[in-house]
């Protein structure tokens, strides 16, 4: 028998560890070569761990939401026979892989980070068993069902309602009725419109939903966010997708998204410090020819964010297959690590629930993201070509835009919405190239 330990391999560019998801194997556990054990999350993506041997798990680097340097100890397994040669070069490689600090003021930070982290979990430990408070809601009194006459359905509905029924006063031969119930409860509003108390849950901020608050906690501290909303008429843009989508054969049917993608590409090049990104370290920010469109998709995991590559040169019906892949791709967990990356301007849309205005968290280290928003039909006044003003019902869209002040102006914002909003109130130019 020989102990291997696998060492956490180097899963990217640039990453210096990586955060425990889930285990697919415990402690006792046989693992079977190129059998996966345990899923590894880095801020770009979740990576499957593979065995590189087969054997007995006799200790583990951690639980769930535990982080793992690149090159430390994963798991140890308890193998039979000797390790082959191969496997043992390319852990060892793993171990001298640890990407090194830039340079002492970064070591510096980590130590007091820890040493604080260190003092808020002394503190937490002292407090960590308190002792019990009194419970300041009073017992409530026995209910007096046994002195007065109600019928089994008339005490069943008090009882679940929480009344007593001794207060209740019976309209006629000392007999309490469905009726005097109601009557008490319409004098009493407080009897029954509590909802019943749940107990407190916690749950552990781990996976995808950790690097979620970290990311947008981020662009929050580091950003300066600012919004700002136009209505749109797009009552002439869905006839046209209505139209589109009736002639489409076997193509997938197209939302308002595709459409909406296509105007803003072709709105951009008047704007390009919307299409941007940038590296606030280095003071630079990176105008970009090419529009990777980030695509906010809701999971079960909490909120992704797949790229369409080049969305510029895409048609219509491109675009939709790719919103369509991409979407399933993020929910399923298949989702590729380049697919996850590099976008240059996001689109965020929450469908039906879009509401009437949203402020978007900008997805950092872009500087802008779109929100486009709920459609409603709404009387408005339309002048013809007669010169004559007369009501007409419209459905308009709200677009939201947050952007980040220190590259975007608030002319510039306000301009290229204007812009795109010429484009989805006269949707033929959408199709013009």
């Amino acid at each position: 028998m020989a102990k291997f330990t696998f060492n956490m391999p180097d899963i990217g560019e640039g990453i210096a560890e990586a955060e425990i998801v889930q285990w697919h194997k415990a402690v006792g556990d046989t693992v079977n070569e190129d059998e996966e054990f345990v899923d590894m999350m880095t801020d770009k993506a979740t990576v499957p761990m593979e065995s590189p041997v087969t054997g007995k798990i006799l200790e583990i680097a951690g639980g769930e939401g535990d982080m793992v340097s690149i090159g430390s100890m994963l798991v140890v397994i308890e193998v039979e026979g000797q390790v082959p040669e191969d496997v043992i070069e390319e852990n060892e490689a793993a171990a001298e892989a640890a990407p090194a600090p830039k340079d002492e003021e970064v070591e510096k930070r980590i130590e007091v980070e820890t040493s604080d982290a260190s003092d808020a979990d002394d503190a937490l430990a002292a407090d960590a068993e308190p002792e019990p408070l009194p419970d300041p809601t009073p017992a409530p009194e026995p209910l007096a069902h046994a002195k007065v006459l109600a019928t089994p359905a008339v005490r069943q509905r008090a009882k679940d309602l929480g009344v007593d029924l001794g207060k209740v006063k019976p309209s006629e031969e000392g007999r309490i009725r469905h009726g005097d119930l109601d009557q008490f409860l319409s004098y009493n509003s407080g009897y029954g419109a509590a909802a019943k108390t749940r107990e407190d849950q916690q749950q552990k901020v781990i996976g995808m939903r950790r690097r979620i608050a970290e990311n947008m906690a981020a662009s929050k501290r580091n950003i300066p966010h600012f919004s700002y909303v136009e209505e749109c008429d797009v009552t002439a843009l869905e006839e046209l997708r209505a139209q589109l989508n009736g002639a489409r054969g076997g193509k997938p049917k197209l939302t308002i998204l595709p459409l909406l993608i296509t105007a803003i590409c072709k709105t951009l090049p008047d704007f390009p410090m919307i299409n941007a990104r940038y590296d606030d370290e280095a003071g630079v920010v990176t105008r970009h020819g090419a529009v990777h469109m980030g695509m906010a998709a809701q999971t079960d995991a909490g909120l992704m964010v797949p790229v369409i590559r080049n969305a510029e040169s895409k048609n219509l019906w491109q675009l939709a297959n790719e919103i369509v892949r991409l979407a399933d791709a993020a929910r399923n967990g298949t989702a590729k690590s380049e697919e996850m990356q590099g976008g240059t301007l996001t689109v965020t849309s929450l469908g039906p629930l879009g509401g009437v205005a949203t402020t978007p968290v900008i997805n950092r280290p872009e500087v802008a993201i779109i929100g486009p928003n709920r459609i409603i039909e709404r009387p408005m006044y339309i002048t013809g070509s007669d010169g004559v003003e007369r009501i007409e019902k419209r459905k308009l869209m709200n677009i939201s835009i947050s952007c980040d002040h220190r590259v975007v102006d608030g002319w510039d914002a306000a301009s290229f919405v204007q812009a795109l909003k010429k484009l989805l109130e006269t949707p033929a130019l959408i199709l013009v190239d």
